[in-house]
């Protein structure tokens, strides 16, 4: 896993370059924000199984045949797998808000993931549903934190909404 920082520290290196002024704007940026994403992060920490379960009751309302006989989320084995993949969705957002860098999504959230939940028939769109349901209910409690500006906190949740639907958002 690699952070923003390191990412461009690569990249500068494989072409053999210096720090151009894209460079130190980017540094400039990634670490200016780096106290908000630090608070996001605790935000998620603190309220991270309420997040998780608000975003399945929203799902859920949404989507009720989820949760009808014959629904992907139907029976409590089920159910509990759909909380425990949201549950994963949001730590690995979590540190790839932190990182600045979607490079832990690709490695350990998204590889191979579209074709797993095919072969198990788990629908992707409902999947990505709740991911934009997380969130804008991640988005609300990082402003109820203090942060004013959260258009951070979209990064990691499209990111994965594209990568799994192959759709842009």
């Amino acid at each position: 896993m690699q952070d923003a920082v390191t990412n461009l520290i690569k990249n500068y290196d494989v072409t053999g370059r210096y720090f151009d002024r894209n460079a130190v704007d980017s540094l400039k940026s990634y670490f200016e924000s780096g106290t908000a994403r630090i608070q996001a992060a605790a935000a998620i920490n603190a309220n991270a199984a309420a997040l998780v379960k608000g975003a399945a009751i929203k799902l859920f309302e949404e989507l009720p045949e989820l949760i009808r006989p014959g629904g992907n989320a139907y029976t409590t084995r089920r159910y509990a797998a759909c909380l425990r993949d949201m549950d994963y969705y949001l730590r690995y957002a979590t540190y790839a808000l932190v990182a600045g860098s979607m490079d832990v999504l690709d490695e350990r959230v998204l590889q191979g993931l579209r074709e797993t939940y095919n072969s198990l028939g788990v629908p992707i769109a409902p999947t990505v549903a709740g991911i934009q349901i997380m969130k804008d209910m991640v988005k609300e409690q990082v402003e109820s934190a203090g942060i004013s500006d959260t258009s951070f906190v979209d990064e990691p949740f499209d990111y994965m909404s594209k990568e799994l639907s192959e759709t842009d958002i």
